[in-house]
């Protein structure tokens, strides 16, 4: 592999472990919303309303993510196959 290609894969991973911290920071919100409706006997409409929005944010930003390193993983596979 070239060394350039290498710089490429290295900066790539790089960013992948930045923003993996933005993806289980978000899945951990999700889980402590899911949590505090699994634990309340009874539910602040109010309140839940505002944990429902906060979660679709979450997910989308979770969604939006999980396709960035779908296509960072595409890319790194296609570097590796062009140096063979």
């Amino acid at each position: 592999m070239s060394s350039r290609g290498q710089k490429n894969i290295n900066n790539k991973i790089k960013n992948m472990a930045k923003e993996k911290n933005n993806l289980n920071t978000n899945l951990k919100k999700l889980e402590e919303i899911s949590a505090w409706f699994d634990n309340s006997k009874e539910v602040d409409v109010e309140e839940g309303l505002e944990k429902v929005k906060e979660a679709v944010v979450l997910i989308k930003e979770s969604k939006d993510r999980l396709k960035q390193i779908e296509n960072e993983f595409e890319e790194i596979k296609k570097e590796v196959e062009e140096e063979k």
